[in-house]
């Protein structure tokens, strides 16, 4: 964010939460640490000042009264308890205890890497955990307005581990085949309760184009029965990968490919990402509706089904304005202090 000459301008959020229920305390909290908002001081929490800010701030001040607690929004230029060092100096303190702590798992994944040399165990491919530290290294990005200092060791620590891991898969002839559907039929589909973009967006790829039959539940941790496929959950094989986030992993792996579902798969990909890698025009309102599915729709299989709607209508509109869009088929094997407060609401 660009400060010039001027201040920044910040967003406040003072709340007091209800005791009961206490899974609410748990569930806000969260929900500011992935907005990547910073606490000043008890039940104050701070962004800059932006849109998209006071759109994030809204919802859970919304949250929280529905709930029984009690919230406000305030825009500031300063406050007397504290000044714009002091606040820029919180969000470069929060965001770099996220980096170091990305860093030492991607030292620990380094290290492990140079002394096991025997074939990796489904749970500890380093391809997979890289493609997660990746992904924890966009996420943290995202919500990163003052870089901390170290940002670019981290960075730099993946870029070496990736050339290292990925040179080795490499050179070991690992590199993963396409699967066959016909080998994917008539399963229960596992993934974590209360679905949202990747997992809705799967869940479509996966009736529409691998097991028209598949039947899905919904657990907090991956599933023991072999029958049952767990997706999108932590250490599993259909999830975040290299290949990006799990519908990407999906199309990639399935040997899936066309301009529609390319075009599908980018916009899923910021989406749940948030690396703002492809920027197309449909990605907000997409968001949007997913959010508004999400609100609408209590029980988890409610959700998944008007999602799968969803995404099968986007694809046959995507399709009708792709005149070159034929079905997936298999991919070739080359691929100012003291200011006073003004309360918004």
């Amino acid at each position: 964010m660009s400060q010039g000459s001027n201040p920044p301008t910040w967003l406040l959020l003072v709340h007091q939460l209800p005791s009961r229920p206490t899974s609410l305390r748990v569930r806000i909290w969260r929900r500011l640490q992935d907005l990547g908002a910073v606490a000043m001081k008890n039940s104050v929490y701070v962004l800059p000042h932006s849109d998209q800010s006071r759109e994030d701030f809204e919802w859970i001040k919304s949250e929280i009264e529905r709930m029984g607690g009690e919230a406000s929004v305030f825009l500031a230029d300063g406050h007397n308890t504290f000044s714009n060092d002091e606040v820029v100096a919180a969000f470069r303190k929060a965001r770099g205890s996220d980096y170091a702590e990305l860093f030492a798992e991607a030292a620990a994944l380094s290290a492990r890497v140079r002394t096991n040399g025997r074939r990796p165990s489904r749970r500890s491919d380093p391809i997979k955990q890289l493609a997660r530290l990746r992904a924890r290294l966009a996420a943290i990005d995202a919500i990163t307005v003052f870089p901390p200092t170290n940002r670019e060791a981290v960075a730099s620590k993946i870029q070496r581990l990736a050339q290292t891991i990925e040179g080795r898969h490499e050179r070991s002839g690992q590199a993963s085949q396409s699967l066959h559907a016909r080998n994917f039929q008539h399963r229960v589909w596992v993934t974590r309760p209360r679905p949202g973009i990747d997992r809705l967006s799967s869940a479509w790829l996966i009736r529409r184009f691998i097991d028209p039959k598949a039947r899905f539940s919904f657990s907090e941790t991956a599933p023991s029965a072999a029958a049952a496929i767990p997706f999108d959950m932590f250490g599993v094989e259909f999830s975040h990968t290299d290949h990006g986030c799990t519908f990407e992993t999906f199309v990639a792996r399935f040997g899936l490919e066309s301009p529609v579902l390319d075009q599908l798969g980018h916009i899923v990909h910021d989406l749940d990402l948030k690396d703002g890698r492809y920027n197309l025009p449909e990605t907000p309102a997409l968001g949007r509706l997913v959010d508004g599915l999400r609100a609408m729709h209590a029980d988890d299989a409610d959700l998944l089904e008007q999602g799968i709607t969803i995404f099968e209508a986007l694809y046959r509109a995507f399709s009708m304005s792709d005149r070159s869009s034929p079905s997936p088929k298999r991919r070739s094997k080359t691929k100012k202090k003291g200011q006073p407060l003004r309360r918004l609401s």
